[in-house]
């Protein structure tokens, strides 16, 4: 909103989806719901469309400058928070046979090659958009900022689900004389 002036909910949204999962991650029910507290509090003002659909128009006020002005001179310095299902379903894995472990790397690859997929589509189309002054600022500063972490992750994740894929396919190459050895076993003792 301080890069575009006044924006729509929609177009928030839009521009938030555009960059999903490149900064952070949350419902996009906020979009709907924190724009008019934050008129409650001050930070920002908001005007309807006199027609049509009479949608919302937000605007920050110098009260949200200053505001965004004291958070930004704050950096955090906490830990990232990594909440992956994924990774929680692995520290388990070993509970079960490496196969387990091989399944949930190849789901776990799926997805973030997909979005890594559209990251590098993002970042072709990036050139081209941003040379005909198509892309809004705010996209454009995402884009041009965090684009390149969310590229980062994605590859690392990948990196990291295939070693653990690969590691399980080994487990279970190495597992599998021994099996057959225990089963030849078994049958040995139950023929006597």
């Amino acid at each position: 909103m301080e890069r575009e002036g006044k924006t729509k909910q929609n177009d928030m949204k839009r521009n938030v989806t555009a960059n999903k999962g490149n900064l952070w991650t949350f419902p996009h029910a906020l979009l709907y719901k924190e724009p008019p507290r934050l008129v409650g509090i001050g930070l920002l003002t908001e005007e309807r469309e006199e027609g049509g659909r009479r949608r919302r128009l937000f605007t920050i006020t110098a009260a949200g400058r200053r505001a965004l002005r004291s958070w930004l001179g704050r950096p955090a310095r906490q830990p990232t928070e990594l909440r992956d299902i994924g990774l929680l379903q692995l520290f388990f894995a070993d509970l079960e046979a490496s196969s387990a472990t091989l399944k949930i790397a190849q789901e776990q690859l799926a997805p973030h090659r997909a979005q890594l997929e559209e990251y590098v589509a993002g970042q072709r189309l990036e050139k081209p958009a941003r040379a005909a002054g198509s892309i809004s600022p705010t996209v454009e500063q995402w884009r041009g900022v965090t684009l390149r972490m969310g590229l980062l992750y994605e590859r690392a994740a990948i990196e990291f689900w295939e070693g653990v894929a690969a590691r399980a396919r080994s487990a279970d190459r190495a597992a599998a004389p021994r099996a057959k050895k225990a089963e030849r076993t078994r049958r040995s003792e139950n023929d006597a």
